[in-house]
């Protein structure tokens, strides 16, 4: 078995651990055990749980970025590569527990804030230009400016869709990013475009592999 293999290993092992009881409370020797090897071997790859943090998120991150951009550059119409995109992003947070989001904020802040400017600059930017290409190819109604509907959609989510938030309400982080989703998008579409895509019962695991 090759380093890569058992880096693989690790890591997946960790960000389970981290989904069920959040990033504090998880020890080395837990992830150790969860794959068989020594705590030593497991500081071999990575010299810390800070570190092991990370290279999750990093991991993370590029598979988000990398499934964004064959997204954006499809040949499909905008509109159904703005449903892909959402759904993307949709299957992304439902992924992602409120301990472990609670902590990372909590426990790595510099981290935090690498997560939220990834999510901005080079994630939901991409819907920026998207919207630009939906009002010029009529798929968004006359009167909706795309960059006015861009920032109301990014105060939304920056204001909803965090821990500290979530943490106070009865509804999931998927749950509060499908309801901006509907009220939203669909009031911005024309009356075509809405009868094309029933919007209330898109399936927001149409992207799960």
């Amino acid at each position: 078995m090759t380093e890569n293999k058992d880096e693989a290993r690790i890591a997946d092992a960790a960000l389970s651990r981290f989904m069920d009881f959040g990033f504090n409370k998880v020890t080395m020797d837990e992830i150790a055990s969860d794959v068989g090897m020594s705590k030593k071997t497991v500081y071999k790859f990575f010299p810390s749980k800070e570190t092991l943090l990370m290279s999750i998120v990093h991991i993370h991150l590029r598979k988000v970025e990398k499934a964004v951009h064959e997204i954006v550059v499809s040949e499909k119409p905008i509109e159904e590569r703005l449903v892909e995109l959402f759904a993307l992003v949709g299957k992304t947070i439902r992924k992602l527990s409120r301990p472990f989001m609670a902590d990372i904020q909590r426990f790595a802040p510099s981290l935090w804030k690498e997560i939220d400017t990834f999510r901005r600059e080079r994630i939901l930017i991409q819907l920026l230009q998207m919207f630009k290409q939906a009002k010029k190819d009529g798929v968004f109604r006359e009167d909706v400016d795309p960059e006015l509907f861009y920032m109301i959609i990014m105060a939304t989510i920056q204001g909803i869709m965090n821990p500290e938030f979530l943490s106070q309400q009865s509804f999931s982080a998927e749950e509060a990013f499908r309801g901006i989703f509907r009220i939203m998008y669909e009031g911005v579409l024309t009356d075509e475009a809405r009868r094309k895509f029933n919007l209330n019962n898109m399936n927001f695991k149409s992207q799960e592999s």
